[in-house]
């Protein structure tokens, strides 16, 4: 199976992508990151090695890419996504002959993910955070505070004076909003703390021509990315900066992993253990990526897929259901 289509989810057609070589494969559903970052052209494309194992989903969210057309963008919105995904697990099982699928969830996509595990898990095998969201506030804090000391440390006064004109975020929330969010992941990426593989200072530098040149995205997927991705993030961002998962969800019925980056400061890898002590689930493990950051899938693949595999076969192989 090869079939890239529209579905209706929550109301409104969004676009999925299922890649398969064998349908009795187990089921994995990548949830992107952003909000808006689609991620079709790199999960369905560069992973394609998992396709031995399990079969692979990818969805573009309400409101962007594939699914930009025909939304009303106040339906934009965190519990509406993850409510989204909750459907869209079901209907994934449904014309999969599933009872349980896997899910994996990529920044944004954490809260998703996290959320859909809690309040949705009977549908969900296991989930794996990665680049994993835990308190909104927080992040931004330590991430800001973080560029600012290498840059100090590295002398440069521009960077320096950027940073500080751009002032501390305040719940999340950067002067300027989405314009004053990429100046600082600008900066972080290139000092390092978004991934150690490059240090441009355009944060999605070369994502364009990487997603053209997948031949993932039709034109009207494309025109949906540039219209929506802006609005979407803007929209919520704020939400966003009011997380606090150690306070507000630490019991899981699912088995629940994160794989986390170590030298991640978009979403710190220094916050994810304190929340992690505090949750319970049937199975958990953390597992820190030394030379990974915000991505390890992309920074470290071949360690990240054997550790998926690792976590998901001991799941396949005791379940009572069809997974």
């Amino acid at each position: 199976m090869d079939k890239a289509t529209k579905i209706k989810i929550g109301g409104v057609m969004q676009k999925i992508h299922i890649i398969s070589r064998d349908e009795a494969n187990p089921v994995i559903l990548f949830i992107h990151g952003g909000p808006g970052g689609i991620n079709r052209h790199d999960v369905l494309h560069n992973h394609l090695d998992l396709l031995d194992r399990f079969t692979l989903v990818g969805w573009d969210q309400r409101g962007v890419g594939g699914s930009w057309t025909g939304v009303d963008m106040d339906t934009v919105c965190k519990d509406r996504i993850v409510e989204d995904a909750a459907e869209l697990t079901e209907r994934l099982c449904e014309m999969l002959g599933k009872d349980k699928i896997f899910i994996l969830g990529l920044s944004w996509g954490s809260c998703v993910g996290t959320l859909l595990a809690a309040r949705h898990p009977e549908h969900v095998a296991a989930y794996v955070g990665y680049g994993q969201l835990v308190n909104g506030h927080q992040n931004e804090t330590e991430s800001y505070g973080w560029v600012l000391d290498q840059a100090r440390k590295a002398g440069n006064a521009e960077d320096v004076r950027v940073l500080e004109e751009l002032g501390e975020p305040v719940m999340g929330m950067y002067k300027g909003g989405y314009d004053g969010l990429f100046t600082q992941r600008g900066l972080l990426k290139k000092y390092g703390g978004v991934t150690p593989n490059s240090h441009e200072t355009e944060y999605y530098s070369g994502k364009l021509e990487k997603m053209k040149a997948s031949g993932e995205y039709t034109r009207a997927d494309m025109k949906g990315y540039h219209a929506g991705t802006a609005e979407v993030l803007n929209r919520i961002w704020p939400e966003i900066g009011a997380l606090d998962f150690p306070n507000t969800n630490t019991k899981f019925e699912v088995p629940f992993f994160i794989f986390q980056g170590h030298q991640d400061m978009n979403t710190p890898w220094t916050l994810v253990q304190g929340w992690y002590d505090k949750i319970e689930a049937p199975q958990k493990d953390l597992i820190f990526f030394d030379n990974s950051g915000h991505n390890p899938m992309s920074d470290e693949p071949e360690a990240f897929k054997k550790a998926v595999r690792e976590h998901f076969e001991p799941i396949i192989a005791a379940a009572k259901c069809r997974i």
